[in-house]
């Protein structure tokens, strides 16, 4: 199901409205097959992944009976796009989590101060011998 949708629209929409770039990332079909979450991916700005979306919206119904031929099915699934955001998610946490890391410099730089407070001989004094 998900190759064939991908496949659908790697051939292009005929739609004007689908202009960012649309990777399907998953398909949920419920149990008797009657109904199918198309997770999609959508790159580009806020307004074009809004246009897309509205455009996937409106080729879902051709795409149902393609789909349901394609795959030979007795009832073709009725077919809803729901964007995917794991992928936003998943960038941000690991800009977040990049973001927790020291930096080199305050590593290199924390080591020092704990040397030179566990240590309260100055250096250069003839008490440390």
């Amino acid at each position: 199901m998900r190759e064939e949708i991908a496949a659908f629209l790697a051939g292009g929409v005929k739609d004007p409205r689908v202009v960012g770039l649309v990777t399907v990332t998953a398909v949920e079909m419920s149990r008797d097959l009657a109904q199918a979450n198309v997770f999609v991916s959508i790159y580009g700005t806020d307004a074009e992944r809004v246009t897309t979306m509205e455009g996937l919206e409106s080729v879902a119904t051709g795409l149902r009976g393609r789909v349901g031929r394609a795959l030979h099915l007795r009832i073709a699934p009725h077919i809803t796009f729901r964007q995917d955001e794991s992928i936003a998610r998943a960038s941000r946490i690991e800009t977040l989590l990049a973001s927790l890391k020291p930096s080199p410099l305050d590593a290199d730089a924390a080591p020092k101060q704990n040397d030179q407070t566990g240590d309260k001989t100055p250096e250069g004094s003839d008490d440390a011998l």
